[in-house]
C-alpha cells in the first residue's frame, strides 16, 4: 500500500481545515446578513449629553437594526435631553412618549429602589467579565423587573459602567481625613460611603458637573473612569484625580417601553435580543480604547492620587459591608433586599 508522506499528509489536512472553516464562516455570515423582513417601525431613544462611550453599545444596535432590516426598523438616539430630561426618562417611558431611554439608577432612587444595589460601595465586580455577568443577571432578576414594571418598562442592556473614581479642583485629598468637608457629586451607596469620610454628597446630573466644579459649587465628582470625566470635560476644570480609590460603580441601562416592544413583530424582537452580545462586546472595547487615549492626558495635566493599601482597607472597613447591611435593612420591607444581595455576591463568586 502506498503511504502518503507525513509532511504531505499534514499539509493536506491543513488545507482542508482552512477550506472547511472558510466555508462555515462564509455560510454563517451569509445567513446572518440576510435581510429580516418586516413592517416599517420607527423608535426614538432618549439620552442626555453627547454621543460618547456609554452609548456605543446601543449605537451599534441601532446601526445593525437598520442594516439588517433594510432600513425598515429604525432606532434613533436623541442626545442632549432633546426628548426628555435625564431624571424624567422613566416617566416618558411610562407615558408611552418614548419607545426607549437610557437612565441612571442614582438619579432617582425612589423610582428604582432595587437597582440601587449597584451603587453600593466596594462590590466585588471590578473585573469587567464579572461586572458583565452580574449586570446581565440583575437585568433579568425579579426585583429589577418589578421596579421597571411600575414604569411600563423592560430592561434591554446595561452600559457596563466601569469602576468610578473622583476628579476635583483645589487641594488634593491625599489622606482619607482630608475628604472631610468636601462637597462631592456622588449618588447612592457611593454617596453614603463618602459621608463616612465626612464629605457632603449631591447627585447633580453629569452635564452639570463641569459648571459646578468651575463655579465652586462642588469640589469633586465621581464618574466612571476614564470615559465619564472626558465625556463632560471635567478634566479641563480639575487639578487632581484618584487613581485607586475605586469606591464603586452605578447602573445606567437602556430600557424599552413594554407596549412598544410587545407590539414589534417576533422577528424584530429576536433581532434585538440577538444583538445584545455584539452590543456588550462593542461597549467594552470602546471603554478600553477610550482609556488608552484619556489616561496619558490625565497623567500629564493632573495630579494622580494613589492611596496606600492600608488606607483602602480602612475605607472598605467603614464604608463597604456596613453600608451593604444598612441598605438591606432599609429596603427589606419593600422587596427581598437580602436575597438580591446574596444573588449578586453568588454570581460574582461564580465568575472568579
Amino acid at each position: 500500500m502506498y503511504a502518503i508522506p507525513r509532511d504531505l499528509y499534514r499539509c493536506c489536512i491543513s488545507v482542508l481545515t482552512v477550506i472547511f472553516f472558510a466555508t462555515v464562516t462564509c455560510y454563517s455570515s451569509s445567513v446572518w446578513s440576510q435581510t429580516v423582513q418586516g413592517p416599517v417601525v420607527d423608535w426614538n431613544i432618549s439620552f442626555w449629553g453627547k454621543k460618547r462611550a456609554m452609548s456605543a453599545g446601543m449605537e451599534h444596535v441601532a446601526e445593525q437594526i437598520a442594516k439588517r432590516t433594510d432600513n425598515k426598523f429604525r432606532i434613533k438616539i436623541h442626545y442632549g435631553e432633546a426628548l426628555s430630561k435625564s431624571r424624567e426618562n422613566l416617566d416618558g417611558i411610562s407615558l408611552g412618549a418614548l419607545q426607549g431611554a437610557f437612565f441612571c439608577n442614582f438619579y432617582h432612587p425612589g423610582k428604582n429602589p432595587a437597582w440601587m444595589i449597584l451603587t453600593l460601595p466596594f462590590l466585588p465586580i471590578d473585573n469587567p467579565d464579572i461586572s458583565q455577568r452580574v449586570r446581565e443577571m440583575l437585568l433579568d432578576h425579579p426585583a429589577f423587573l418589578a421596579d421597571m414594571e411600575r414604569w411600563n418598562a423592560i430592561p434591554y442592556i446595561s452600559s457596563l459602567l466601569p469602576t468610578y473614581q473622583f476628579m476635583g479642583r483645589g487641594a488634593p485629598p491625599l489622606s482619607l481625613e482630608e475628604w472631610k468637608g468636601l462637597r462631592v457629586r456622588a449618588g447612592g451607596g457611593i454617596g453614603e460611603a463618602m459621608k463616612k469620610l465626612g464629605a457632603t454628597p449631591t447627585t447633580i446630573p453629569s452635564p452639570e458637573i463641569y459648571t459646578s466644579i468651575e463655579r465652586g459649587t462642588i469640589d469633586a465628582a465621581s464618574l466612571p473612569f476614564t470615559y465619564g470625566f472626558k465625556s463632560f470635560n471635567v478634566n479641563e476644570v480639575s487639578d487632581w484625580y484618584t487613581v485607586n480609590l475605586s469606591p464603586g460603580t452605578a447602573e445606567c441601562a437602556v430600557v424599552f417601553n413594554k407596549d412598544s416592544y410587545e407590539a414589534l413583530p417576533p422577528q424584530y424582537q429576536a433581532l434585538l435580543n440577538d444583538l445584545k452580545r455584539e452590543a456588550y462586546t462593542i461597549q467594552r472595547a470602546t471603554y478600553k480604547n477610550v482609556d488608552a487615549k484619556n489616561l496619558p492626558l490625565f497623567e500629564k495635566d493632573l495630579t494622580g492620587i494613589v492611596y496606600t493599601d492600608a488606607q483602602i482597607a480602612q475605607f472598605r472597613d467603614i464604608a463597604g459591608q456596613p453600608i451593604w447591611e444598612e441598605w438591606v435593612i432599609e429596603n427589606n420591607s419593600f422587596f427581598d433586599a437580602r436575597s438580591l444581595l446574596n444573588d449578586l455576591l453568588a454570581t460574582a463568586e461564580e465568575g472568579n
